[in-house]
């Protein structure tokens, strides 16, 4: 019966005769539920308050007169109208995936009642006589039943189809980290590349309240992904290596202090670019702000990263300090986890040779295999491999020159930006630019998921086929999946300074004869070339190699088994925390007390 109730913040507004303004009474912490009166039909409840202030309010919902406002269901936003009369009840600060399951029932339920049903009076003073939590959606709701709302001459009113899809279902070891998270513990996950850290990532955002859930990761590009904001952004402190005493100050400002108020779970995404010293710097700057001694204020902390990927950008003269290795660390974290089931690539020949390059380790059999992919063609139906670079100069210069190198009119997509005086910043968050200039026969790769079940995610390649002759002439890509498709302009919304939305709208298309490493971070390729010669940090090859879907999809030109290397304290950090997972693995499920106190070293 999940579903069936949602907590959140609830204002019913019942509107007032001769225009006057509506009568609001809002409702904090408060118990909404769908059930059904003794006459079989749907009723919302809205329960709030305590003492003398509690309330409880229920309606009627007559299908006809019911509407559902869901455009910012995304954000923990919908509104509810229940009568004729325009009353609604107003939904705020709920968890958007309950959310979203608590209307998909209510408004399944609410299809389902016949026209003919007895009516009620809207509003009643009291509860119903009785009431009881309305069933979960069976099939026939979602089919159509012999009860369902029939227009003349059409078929019973149906969900919508993205609606009938039963979400990706976690695995056991997702669901644990979920689990961890509901329970308020402080967790870091990691995983090797393909193991659906993001995926649970966007799980665990949907399962908290948004207004006192901040989402942050360690670039632009990857908080954009997960609908946050850089975590430097979010602390306010600038580089953070200012004295403790001036980032204070920094912090204590209008606008960043009220988020670090707010602040009851912060997600902290690719957590192996955040260095140590600054991961310490805002953990002290947190009991400042927030004036409470526990770890990091009281913040409950969600972060996901792979520490033996990406390692965080240092001077030449700069000792590289993982964020283990901060002295906050072992206080700070309930929970260490690793995910060990690989989602992205199916090949168990290619998995294990990617598990081997992750740890460092390059045998003569994990050579000759990649050295033989160098003979791997790298075109199929037009569309060219991807090729890796270390440098992301390579990479600008790669792109420019093969599309000027192409016949033909350039054409331009101008992005349309919703703040121009701070489009460096939606430049530095948004993984388009604000100019996107294509040709035919250009190589390109989306951006942007559009349509999971076709194989049109992050990171598809195709090539442009044609251009519509409409003024807008949008191009037509041909994907290596086998879908032609019109590509049209896409939204993206990111989060500035002191939490204000910015938008920009653009063509989810790049220019993919080449792509830099740290930008393919997160994206899953069809077709790659990568070469290695001039890696130069640990974790670099493996990001590198981890981005392609299978062996068949990958070429690697001049392999040189040097290039392939693991940080040694990244490496005794993992050992311990495997060891320790196994010691634990059966407590992690209850999640008991012991595993907040039992806590290991690593470095």
């Amino acid at each position: 019966m999940e579903a069936a109730e949602l907590r959140c913040t609830a204002a019913v507004e019942q509107p007032l005769p001769g225009g006057l303004a509506p009568r609001r009474r809002l409702m904090r912490n408060a118990t909404v539920l769908l059930g059904r009166n003794e006459l079989r039909q749907p009723v919302l409840r809205v329960a709030g308050g305590s003492g003398a202030a509690a309330a409880v309010m229920s309606f009627v919902l007559a299908g006809d007169a019911v509407r559902l406002f869901t455009r910012f269901a995304g954000e923990g936003r919908a509104a509810v109208r229940v009568g004729p009369d325009g009353a609604q009840v107003l939904l705020s600060d709920c968890p958007p995936d309950a959310l979203r399951r608590f209307l998909r029932l209510l408004r399944v339920k609410v299809a389902a009642v016949p026209r003919d049903a007895p009516r009620r009076p809207r509003l009643l003073e009291r509860p119903p006589p009785s009431f009881s939590v309305i069933s979960p959606v069976q099939e026939r709701d979602l089919l159509g039943g012999p009860g369902r709302r029939q227009e003349c001459g059409q078929r019973p009113a149906e969900v919508p189809r993205a609606e009938r899809r039963p979400p990706a279902r976690l695995s056991a070891e997702q669901e644990a980290v979920l689990g961890a998270v509901r329970s308020g513990k402080s967790i870091f996950f990691t995983g090797s590349a393909g193991t659906g850290k993001s995926f649970l990532l966007k799980r665990i955002l949907g399962s908290l309240p948004p207004n006192i859930t901040y989402a942050t990761a360690s670039t632009g590009v990857a908080a954009c992904h997960i609908g946050g904001t850089t975590l430097h952004a979010f602390a306010g402190i600038g580089s953070g290596k200012a004295p403790l005493e001036q980032c204070i100050q920094l912090a204590e400002r209008p606008g960043v202090r009220q988020h670090w108020l707010a602040c009851q779970h912060l997600i902290i995404d690719e957590i192996s670019m955040v260095d140590g010293k600054f991961f310490d710097k805002l953990e002290a700057v947190a009991r400042a702000v927030r004036k409470r001694d526990e770890p990091f204020g009281g913040i409950q902390l969600i972060i996901c990263g792979d520490f033996l990927q990406l390692p965080p950008v240092c001077k030449a003269n700069e000792e590289t300090k993982f964020c283990f290795q901060a002295k906050s660390w072992r206080k700070c974290i309930h929970i260490n986890m690793e995910l060990t089931e690989v989602r992205r690539q199916t090949d168990k020949t290619f998995v294990s040779i990617l598990s081997a390059i992750r740890l460092g380790r390059c045998t003569e059999e994990v050579t000759r295999q990649l050295m033989q992919t160098a003979a791997h063609k790298s075109e199929r139906d037009g569309i060219l491999a991807t090729r890796l670079c270390t440098h992301k100069d390579d990479v600008e210069i790669t792109n420019e020159r093969r599309l000027q190198q192409l016949p033909g009119e350039v054409h331009v997509f101008e992005a349309l930006d919703s703040d121009p005086m701070l489009v460096k910043l939606i430049d530095a968050q948004c993984p388009v630019g604000g100019r996107v200039e294509l040709k035919l026969g250009a190589q390109v790769m989306l951006a942007k998921n559009l349509d999971v079940s076709q194989g049109l995610v992050n990171g598809a390649r195709g090539v442009v086929v044609g251009f519509e002759s409409e003024q807008k002439g949008l191009p037509k890509v041909r994907f290596l999946c086998g879908v032609t498709q019109l590509i049209k302009m896409e939204k993206w919304v990111i989060k500035g300074p002191s939490g204000v939305h910015l938008s920009r709208q653009q063509l989810p298309l790049k220019l993919a004869w080449a792509i830099s490493i740290h930008k393919s971070q997160g994206m899953s390729l069809d077709c790659v070339e990568i070469s290695l010669a001039r890696v130069f940090e640990s974790g670099q090859a493996y990001v590198a190699l981890s981005r392609a879907r299978s062996l068949a999809g990958l070429r690697v030109l001049d392999f040189d088994p040097k290039a392939v290397r693991a940080d040694p304290a990244v490496l005794h950090f993992y050992r311990h925390l495997r060891h320790h997972q196994l010691l634990a693995q059966d407590s992690l499920h209850t999640h008991s007390d012991a595993d907040e106190k039992e806590n290991w070293k690593c470095n």
